[in-house]
């Protein structure tokens, strides 16, 4: 089985890691995304990862509470996560790079686009941590920079549902599945895939984007192999 993709970025949330709990992190449900990335990793290809803090923190607590102040407290949450990313990574044996784009030196590198390319081709799974590293801007933006300064072929979005639907398949039986979509169709259609900026930045880029599910077991490599799962959006 050859991979379709040489580099790509794959970006989960938060969420993901918190499993049926919620919130906090499922030892569980980490270690199976990590054997997920690392089956990939040991097929050749180069792999980025990005993820989010919803299992820790979602915005605001409160209307009182500064903008600026919560999007650095999310991007502390995506450090925790990277956190244990990288310490489930090499439990397993797969080795890892944790960057972040907070300077936080005591637990990963800073985020340096050169070290991180180096790290890639020296055969290391890079997980970057900390978003762009300014408010503002959400997770899904920290995607497609990242995906833009490594040169991914790909942004692996894995999501909770298994594709790009037109409105909330949970809430509506009759929600129409999109098997392909253009950048452009993202923002007309004004569906929910990720944030205009992300979305924009790769549209410019021209990055191709594969929507999926995470939860079906496989999932990461039979979107490396080129399967036809979930939503591309090209």
């Amino acid at each position: 089985m050859v991979p379709k993709y040489r580099r790509v970025l794959l970006k989960i949330s938060g969420e993901v890691l918190a499993g049926e709990k919620g919130s906090g992190i499922d030892p569980d449900v980490t270690r199976n995304v990590c054997e997920q990335i690392k089956e990939v990793h040991d097929m050749g290809v180069q792999v980025a990862v990005v993820v989010g803090g919803g299992n820790f923190w979602r915005g605001r607590s409160s209307g009182d509470m500064d903008r600026a102040t919560a999007d650095y407290m999310g991007m502390l949450a995506t450090v925790m996560n990277t956190m244990a990313l990288q310490d489930t990574m090499r439990s397993i044996g797969a080795p890892c790079r944790a960057m972040t784009a907070l300077e936080i030196r005591e637990v990963a590198e800073p985020y340096a686009r050169l070290r991180a390319l180096s790290h890639l081709e020296n055969g290391d799974i890079v997980i970057f941590g900390g978003g762009t590293g300014s408010p503002f801007f959400t997770t899904d933006t920290a995607a497609a920079l990242r995906a833009s300064e490594i040169g991914a072929d790909v942004i692996l979005l894995a999501k909770n549902v298994d594709a790009v639907y037109d409105s909330d398949p949970d809430e509506n039986p009759d929600a129409k599945k999109f098997d392909r979509l253009s950048h452009m169709d993202l923002v007309e259609k004004n569906l929910k895939v990720m944030d205009l900026t992300a979305a924009t930045l790769c549209s410019d880029n021209h990055i191709k984007i594969h929507v999926f599910a995470l939860a079906e077991g496989g999932n990461i490599k039979r979107a490396v192999l080129g399967e036809k799962i979930g939503t591309i959006i090209e």
